[in-house]
């Protein structure tokens, strides 16, 4: 929904912007004179000395005293809505439920969050995984999981990779129910101080 939205909205935006610049940029070259035609009488921008919003337009309604406050009003609401979009789109779509085929014709639920947290305690059990943290995304039929793991200095990346895909997610594909889990994997190191050896 919110990636529909998205694209819709810049879309809109874009063509809105697209006109505009052309309308612009229509008014501002002289065509009766370069090409032997002009632009129509209803044309917004009739020429190089014309400008977007003249000294009329900015001045007819200032004496008014609803302008302000509806002025005010209208671009607080434009930067609630651009807030909006933007944590729309900074914000990753986390999986809150997972539909789990019970093999009697109907689809159970599974909540999200419970399968993450059973994942992330899983991971941590590996030996070499300091810290493990899940997110699942993608959609309730097909879920995809993102996993970041912090890893000890001792840590053979991959024996845990190979037991993290035989074992861990092996899990928890079965108890979704899942023929497939695609899975992103992020390894980073645990910060540790050195030691000194005398």
């Amino acid at each position: 929904m919110i990636k529909t939205v998205n694209r819709v909205l810049l879309g809109l935006l874009g063509l809105g912007l697209f006109a505009l610049g052309g309308a612009v940029l229509l008014g501002g070259l002289d065509l009766q004179r370069r090409w032997g035609f002009d632009v129509p009488g209803w044309w917004p921008f009739r020429g190089p000395a014309d400008v977007v919003l003249g000294d009329e337009g900015r001045l007819r309604w200032r004496a008014e005293g609803w302008w302000w406050p509806t002025v005010i009003a209208m671009l607080a609401v434009l930067l609630v809505l651009l807030l909006w979009w933007l944590w729309a789109l900074l914000r990753k779509n986390r999986l809150h439920q997972i539909l789990v085929d019970s093999q009697d014709g109907t689809a159970a639920r599974l909540d999200g969050r419970a399968l993450e947290d059973v994942i992330e305690k899983e991971a941590q059990a590996l030996d070499g995984v300091a810290r493990a943290r899940v997110r699942l995304e993608g959609r309730r039929t097909a879920p995809v999981a993102r996993m970041r793991l912090w890893l000890e200095p001792h840590a053979e990346p991959e024996r845990i990779l190979d037991r993290l895909d035989q074992g861990t997610l092996a899990h928890a594909r079965d108890s979704a129910g899942l023929d497939r889990l695609p899975t992103e994997v992020s390894l980073r190191e645990v910060r540790h101080r050195a030691h000194r050896v005398d």
